[in-house]
């Protein structure tokens, strides 16, 4: 008890002043024999009795001498840092050591990438690295940094700094469960208020950035170039070389951290006013010759100026990544599919688009989409929406295609050039998304890319749009492949990640001060909440009976493939209730059909047919199950071996002919007692079946949006139904409504799958109905 009421105290972040007056009540130490009677006596145990696996914060003063100004930065020893995240126990199984290359076929002609250690980096980074010193060990060093509020009415913020190891796999590091990032410090977030001119303000503020990073980095340099010796958590020792590989942000930080211009690319040589010209070749930025203008700094100033602004930098003095061994930071930059994706690309389409059609006929099609589990509703429309969030961009993403199909636009003018153009964004969007590409897939990406080049002159017609200078939008038409070849695919890098890390080390760990000098009671709180955290996993590994390493950190396998609740959501509903309450009006017929046709799957289905409408069922009511939870892919869960790859369908290959869509209508069971009187002993159906109204089959996708369309289908004049075992159920999916050029507003979102005749097949709902659908 005495471990348990600590770990809660810290884990949900009591207060203080509340866990000492909880403390405080009479007896209730005592009773539960406890070793402190206050928050200052167990923060006391903490920090003397809790051994430390990462280093601790410390702060230091940074000073730009010139400039007369002096920040405070706090930091952590990077190589301790580095040995931690190194040697932890639960990553031994799973450290990636040496790069590979990875092919779907034996010619090694198609090659894979997915994990950083398939991308072309490491493996020309190792190469290098045998020629010098063989058999030694690349740690490719991923940092992050993004500013946040940590008070939004008190206007403070907090500039974290993240590094993790590319030697971890993505399925381990993208989960903050994990802990496999570690904060490396709080880069200074002063204002300079006391520097008047804007521009010096913006030129000191980015001098003090890489002056902190340089600090931060500088014990990386000597062990980059000559390798130090390190054991990973299962003992083994290796001589290891961490060089700077990658660095996931934002544009804003890009800017900074390259020292580009602002509205230039930060990775290549071209000129703002040709970011948009597809057919314009730039050469990518050449780090040596940059290097080389760096090292004029303290020569000649004006020609120092002069260069800089030949070559589009800013005249930053000693840039952090000028003499990193190993580290080009124009080709370090990394996708990110929060920032340029969704907050980018997708913040400009949805902007174009509400400026082009009738913003309350896209809110009236909203409000009348039907339910899905992978979709969000928007009650009250999406045009009136501001900032933001990349989750709500994705939200809308799922939706936006079917929200503009047959909307006209003004003066007559024809659609179908906007229509093919959004199409092209967001196949761009979801391809640059895949877990694992293969040449076909970033060709499709590209191809996605061009075709929005060959559509997008509608927005310029419309006044939408003057140019395409676009940055975000450059980088990702013009460099996606690159990087992908380069360090992986992008769920490798996505800032997402790292913005779910502001909760605890940013916003939680502000909330437990008292909002006096923050940085040493937050860098104090990360500190004990680290060994709370460390200590009780490997209490959690002591009571397992101390199992070996392979065990306590298996990667995450995929779910079951149906997952349905222990008892039925009604035990036993009538008949009748069921085919007018749940309109399930064929359901008896259905039913005794699937029994006939069970019993004799060789019979004729006219014959049988017949039989079952005078078919008399043993049972009266039924139980009935109002969910059920099913995981079925096309994309097989990354496992961490090449095994996995062999048979992995990045595009499957399968025809939409085996598929159809069914509107699902009761799941229910057969009464056990009736069993017996069905079906033999021997030959019994699945324990869970499911009422349906069948589609039409699919058909060819439309030209000009790429959707399959289907109607209900009919026989007789009545909705064509059948009984199905439920593990025949693929996945949910979301059909869009034929709207027409206008909504008719009696259709609402419950009634529209019974009213409308005509729907498209929602193909962006998630990764997996995408990709059985492209």
């Amino acid at each position: 008890m005495d471990w348990k009421l600590a770990e809660w105290a810290k884990k949900h972040n009591i207060g203080s002043n509340a866990f000492t007056e909880l403390l405080s009540l009479d007896g209730f130490v005592d009773s539960l024999g406890l070793s402190y009677r206050n928050t200052r006596e167990l923060n006391a145990i903490i920090d003397k009795d809790i051994p430390a696996f990462r280093p601790r914060f410390e702060c230091r003063e940074v000073s730009l001498k010139d400039e007369g100004v002096t920040v405070e930065l706090y930091l952590r020893d990077i190589m301790q840092c580095i040995r931690a995240l190194y040697g932890d126990p639960k990553f031994a199984p799973h450290l990636i050591v040496k790069p590979e290359q990875h092919f779907l076929d034996e010619d090694q002609t198609d090659r894979v990438w997915h994990d950083m250690h398939t991308g072309d980096w490491w493996w020309m980074m190792q190469m290098i690295l045998e020629d010098r010193s063989p058999g030694e060990t690349i740690l490719p060093l991923i940092l992050s940094s993004d500013k946040t509020e940590i008070a939004l009415f008190r206007g403070k913020t907090a500039y974290p700094l993240y590094m993790t190891l590319g030697n971890i796999p993505k399925d381990i590091r993208r989960k903050p469960s994990q802990k496999a990032y570690v904060l490396l410090g709080y880069l200074p977030t002063s204002n300079l208020e006391e520097i008047n001119i804007k521009a010096k303000r913006r030129r000191v503020a980015a001098n003090i950035f890489h002056l902190s990073l340089r600090e931060i980095l500088a014990p990386t340099k000597i062990p980059a170039s000559n390798g130090e010796v390190m054991a990973s958590g299962d003992g083994v020792c290796r001589r290891n070389h961490p060089i700077l590989a990658a660095y996931a942000c934002d544009y804003l930080d890009q800017v900074v951290v390259t020292g580009a211009l602002y509205g230039d690319c930060p990775i290549c040589d071209t000129p703002h006013n040709h970011l948009g010209d597809p057919d314009y070749h730039a050469e990518l930025r050449n780090l040596e010759h940059i290097q080389h203008i760096l090292a004029i700094a303290d020569e000649v100033p004006r020609r120092y100026l002069q260069a800089c602004r030949d070559a589009r930098i800013k005249p930053i003095y000693q840039p952090f990544w000028a003499d990193l061994p190993g580290a080009d930071i124009f080709l370090s930059i990394t996708p990110d599919t929060l920032h340029q994706l969704y907050q980018g690309i997708l913040k400009h389409l949805l902007a174009w688009v509400k400026s082009a059609y009738s913003q309350a006929e896209i809110d009236a099609r909203c409000q009348r989409l039907p339910p899905n589990h992978h979709v969000r509703s928007f009650l009250k429309g999406i045009t009136s929406l501001t900032k933001l969030t990349g989750q709500e961009h994705a939200d809308i993403a799922r939706i936006l295609l079917g929200l503009i199909i047959d909307l006209p636009l003004p003066n007559n003018l024809s659609p179908i050039r906007l229509v093919k153009a959004t199409r092209a964004l967001l196949d761009f969007i979801y391809l640059a998304q895949y877990p694992i590409h293969n040449s076909a897939t970033l060709d499709a990406m590209e191809e996605a890319m061009n075709h929005f080049d060959d559509h997008k002159s509608i927005f310029i017609d419309l006044n939408i749009r003057k140019d395409w200078n676009l940055p975000k939008l450059h980088v990702v038409a013009r460099h996606y492949r690159l990087l992908i070849e380069r360090f992986g695919t992008t769920d490798n890098f996505n800032t997402q990640f790292f913005e779910r890390l502001h909760i605890e080390v940013a916003k939680d760990a502000a909330d437990a001060t008292n909002w006096k000098d923050e940085f040493p009671q937050m860098t104090l709180w990360l500190e004990r909440n680290e060994k709370i955290s460390r200590h009780a996993n490997y209490i959690q590994w002591r009571q397992a009976g101390c199992p070996s390493l392979s065990t306590i950190n298996p990667l995450p396998l995929s779910p079951p493939s149906l997952k349905m609740t222990k008892h039925p959501s009604l035990k036993a509903v009538a008949i009748p209730h069921l085919e007018e309450e749940y309109h399930a009006a064929g359901f008896k017929e259905a039913l005794s059909y699937f029994i006939l046709r069970f019993n004799n799957p060789n019979s004729n289905n006219t014959t049988l047919r017949r039989e079952a409408h005078n078919f008399l069922l043993p049972f009266t009511h039924l139980p009935v199950y109002h969910r059920a939870k099913f995981w079925r892919s096309d994309f097989p869960h990354f496992q961490n071996t090449m095994e996995a790859y062999d048979v992995l369908h990045v595009r499957p290959k399968r025809k939409n002919y085996r598929y159809r869509v069914a509107q699902v209508k009761v799941i229910f069971s057969i009464p056990k007692g009736a069993l017996p009187l069905l079906f033999n002993q021997e030959h019994r159906p699945p324990l869970y079946l499911a009422y349906v109204e069948w589609f039409t089959p699919f058909g060819e996708p439309d030209e000009v949006h790429g959707l399959y369309k289907i109607s209900h289908a009919v026989r007789d004049g009545k909705r064509l139904s059948a009984v199905i075992p439920l593990v025949n159920i693929h996945r949910s999916v979301h059909l869009i409504p034929q709207f027409g050029p206008q909504v008719n507003r009696e259709w609402t979102a419950s009634n529209v799958l019974e009213v409308c005749t005509k729907f498209y097949v929602n193909c962006f709902t998630d990764r997996h109905t995408y990709g059985t659908l492209l």
